[in-house]
């Protein structure tokens, strides 16, 4: 089982950035697609990007596309979540999500379909 901690977090003024790590241990990282996923007070958890084991495919959301970028370091066992141009709406707890998968082109976001989660990081946008 893959144990996942994020960090990064913290509080930004609009149109500011921030980037989000997520540590992996326990397993081997090339193994498992990786997903962020956010949830703000009162809203449901929501799905914002994911990338593949291999990293050859990516997704996002379209309320973060443009503005998110997803990478991976295999070899340091992180993902990484680059947030520019961050908006209020933006205001959330921000958590990554790993699940195995032997297709390594594999990636979705839902959040039904990711087993390991991490404590998550609390991202605010404010002036």
């Amino acid at each position: 089982q893959l144990q996942l901690v994020e960090s990064g977090g913290g509080l930004v003024q609009p149109g500011g950035s921030l980037r989000l790590s997520c540590a992996a241990s326990g397993s081997t990282l090339a193994s498992y697609a990786i997903a962020w996923f956010r949830q703000a007070p009162g809203k449901e958890r929501e799905g914002l990007s994911c990338i593949s084991g291999s990293g050859s495919s990516r997704s996002y959301v379209d309320s973060v596309k443009g503005r998110f970028s997803i990478s991976r370091d295999n070899t340091k066992a992180t993902v990484y979540l680059q947030m520019d141009n961050l908006k209020v709406e933006d205001t959330a707890v921000y958590y990554c999500a790993a699940q195995f998968s032997r297709i390594r082109a594999w990636c979705a976001n839902r959040s039904t379909l990711f087993g390991s989660w991490g404590q998550g990081t609390q991202v605010t946008v404010s002036s």
